[in-house]
């Protein structure tokens, strides 16, 4: 008689896991063009709050690095303003970045719903300068709501 492996057909309750569905966030309220009073408090925290129920991605340390080039962009754009437009397709390459960190479940849907989300409203330097006062927000409630990661 030969070898017959065993298949498995589910992961049930046997040590797998399934992944659960993401709600998505609501990223409507951020708004980088003409910048309402809770946009750094509020709608920061909210998004925080949302990005960190998920806790088998969207480690402190991954949202840092996306942080890190925002910053360093941002850097670039308020030092050479007249150098944004140029600036701005590299820009925009955070949002391959992120679909290639959510391929390698490094971050979940909604961080690179929020990354695109802001992407889609950079037009000016000042876009991007909000941007990345609204990222440093929302690493500071994230950070809150993830202490030890």
């Amino acid at each position: 008689m030969a070898y017959q492996p065993q298949q498995r057909h589910s992961q049930g309750s046997r040590g797998g896991y399934e992944e659960r569905q993401v709600i998505p966030i609501d990223t409507s309220k951020i708004l980088l063009k003409n910048i309402d009073s809770d946009l750094f408090d509020g709608v920061a925290r909210y998004v925080a709050e949302k990005i960190a129920e998920n806790k088998n991605s969207n480690k402190p340390t991954q949202l840092r690095r996306f942080y890190d080039e925002i910053v360093m962009w941002e850097s670039k754009a308020t030092l050479t303003v007249d150098k944004f437009p140029e600036y701005l397709p590299f820009i925009k390459m955070l949002n391959a970045k992120a679909a290639y960190a959510l391929g390698r479940k490094l971050v979940d849907e909604n961080y690179v719903k929020l990354i695109g989300d802001c992407l889609k409203q950079l037009e000016t330097a000042s876009d991007m300068r909000h941007f990345k006062l609204f990222m440093e927000a929302f690493m500071g409630f994230y950070k809150e709501k993830r202490p030890k990661d």
